[in-house]
């Protein structure tokens, strides 16, 4: 089976403000070492699907660099790449209108590739996936357009694409965030909802496509607009996340999928990490979570004698690190992050190259990469001034923007 994955990139993750002001959303850093945009990449190379396409647009530049750095296979095989599409206006002045018209305006990769199936999938979730069982499920059926699902409660309906569908997870209805809709069949309760994951037979896309294109009310999506379509016409399946199996993981990771599409939401997905038995193991060597490798020292953790500390309990420390007497508690931190001594850090996430302060106090934070906290200061345990100077959520979380570096220098 000739697959050709097509990795949507581009959006711009306006609700993951301030991680996103630099970056595109699959670019943001997650679990101490590694970028969103990882997990769909190692789910694919995992699977054995080896011809990516990854398309970008908004701030890509970080996100490029991740690909060139961590993703580039050797030329031996001409059909093993994963190369970053930037949008090229081919087709006129306007950026992708919409996730369909984002592959409409690279039909061209498509035509010259000559696939026997194409895997359009999203770029910004936190999952464990063998796509080749998805796979699987789609030539059994004989279906021409599949969507990865996953059963949710009724009352949630309203914030994912739901589907309906017969016994045989054929589906006849596609919906956008409903207010109400139908029990799955044998799941009373629940419903299936879109993952935002597909396979097509790559005629039937082309057609749709270009359809989708010529429509003047068309919000050009996919599930909008374009499966909705199709439904009467081919045959449109519901594939259950629920029934995919990961070799090496237990039954109690099988069904982590993540939207971290919200600050809440990531923040959320990082302290997911930190457990003993974490619901998402990254430590599950048959399937790999893979990224850029850096070359870094391992994390150093230097006790002192006056403030006896110099310790992580409950965290994830990643390469660089050096905890030089400070105290870190149900936390995750990426590369080379100092803690100096006397300093403490609880249930929050830090990123690569912070440096904090001697005597600090950080709680319930997400710091983003390079930036500096002053000796002595205090984050997230007065949230009125902590409003004053940073972004706060509803559910008091304080973000911190990243810092420029410059000469080895916090700024």
């Amino acid at each position: 089976m000739r697959t050709l994955a097509l990795i949507m990139a581009g959006g711009q993750g306006t609700r993951l403000y301030p991680l996103t002001r630099d970056r595109a959303k699959p670019a943001v850093p997650f679990g101490g070492k590694y970028r969103i945009v990882d997990f769909v990449l190692s789910n694919l190379v995992n699977s054995q699907i080896y011809s990516i396409y990854v398309l970008v647009q908004w701030r890509s530049q970080s996100l490029i660099e991740h690909l060139k750095d961590g993703w580039q296979f050797g030329r031996i095989l001409h059909d093993h790449f994963i190369v970053p599409v930037p949008a090229q206006m081919r087709l006129g002045e306007s950026w992708y209108q919409g996730t369909a018209d984002a592959i409409f305006q690279n039909l061209n990769l498509i035509d010259d590739f000559k696939p026997d199936l194409v895997a359009v999938f999203g770029a910004d979730h936190i999952y464990r996936m063998d796509i080749a069982q998805m796979i699987e499920f789609h030539m059994e059926r004989k279906s021409s357009v599949t969507v990865a699902t996953l059963p949710v409660m009724l009352e949630e309906s309203d914030q994912f694409g739901i589907l309906e569908v017969d016994s045989g997870l054929r589906v006849f209805g596609f919906d956008e965030k409903p207010k109400v809709t139908k029990a799955m069949p044998g799941a009373p309760g629940k419903c299936l909802a879109s993952m935002g994951n597909y396979l097509f037979d790559p005629q039937v896309l082309r057609a749709a496509l270009i359809e989708d294109s010529q429509a003047r009310e068309s919000h050009h999506d996919f599930g909008r607009d374009l499966i909705p379509a199709l439904i009467d016409r081919v045959p449109v399946y519901a594939y259950n996340f629920l029934t995919n199996r990961i070799r090496g993981d237990s039954e109690e990771n099988l069904s982590y999928w993540r939207d971290v599409g919200t600050i809440d939401a990531y923040y959320e997905a990082n302290m997911d990490l930190r457990d003993a038995r974490p619901h998402l193991n990254l430590y599950n060597s048959s399937w790999p979570l893979r990224t850029a490798y850096y070359n870094q020292p391992a994390a150093k953790f230097v006790f002192n004698e006056d403030s006896r500390r110099g310790q992580a309990l409950h965290s994830v420390i990643s390469e660089g690190c050096i905890i030089s007497g400070g105290s870190i508690r149900n936390s995750v931190l990426g590369r080379s992050v100092f803690v100096h001594s006397y300093s403490e850090i609880d249930d929050s996430v830090i990123m690569d190259y912070c440096d904090i302060g001697r005597g600090a106090r950080v709680r319930r934070a997400i710091i983003d990469k390079n930036v500096h906290i002053a000796d002595g200061d205090v984050i997230g345990y007065d949230l009125e001034r902590d409003r004053q100077r940073f972004t706060v959520t509803d559910t008091g979380i304080v973000v911190i923007p990243k810092s420029p570096k410059r000469d080895g220098v916090f700024l």
